[in-house]
């Protein structure tokens, strides 16, 4: 019988939900973003061009959730839509200066959440979880959903 307690899975999304609520915080309130329209900020922040597909891919977010929270910074002027100077029939996202302002103001914040999470564990835990983290998601990549 499966333990959802101790399934894998189920902790992972657990912790991921309880750590993007937490952080959900630092820019709700402020900036009436969702979780969607954060990681979008945060992602084009970073990588300035993408499609939306390609945030889509970047973040394995579904991508009706994607193009909604495109929508919705696009029409609150956080992002700006362009053609893509090699393929004309593709658009591309970039923080608009209003964006840029918001992920300023919040990344800093969400990496001193983050520090406070790593700060409970020892350096050789750290390294031992980040490989472990990045052994799995080379995994997933692999199993497609076998």
């Amino acid at each position: 019988m499966l333990d959802l307690e101790r399934f894998l899975p189920y902790r992972l999304s657990v912790l991921s939900n309880r750590i993007s609520a937490d952080i959900a915080k630092l820019y709700d309130t402020r900036f009436g973003l969702s979780i969607p329209e954060w990681r979008v900020i945060a992602v084009l922040a970073k990588r300035p061009g993408l499609s939306a597909t390609e945030v889509a891919q970047r973040t394995a977010m579904d991508k009706v959730a994607v193009s909604r929270a495109v929508s919705s910074l696009l029409d609150d002027g956080r992002i700006q839509r362009d053609t893509d100077g090699d393929d004309r029939r593709k658009s591309v996202l970039r923080l608009s200066e209003a964006g840029r302002a918001v992920y300023d103001e919040v990344a800093p914040k969400a990496l001193a959440y983050e520090q406070k999470l790593l700060d409970t564990l020892r350096p050789e835990e750290r390294q031992a979880l980040d490989r472990l983290l990045a052994r799995m998601e080379q995994v997933t990549e692999n199993l497609g959903g076998a």
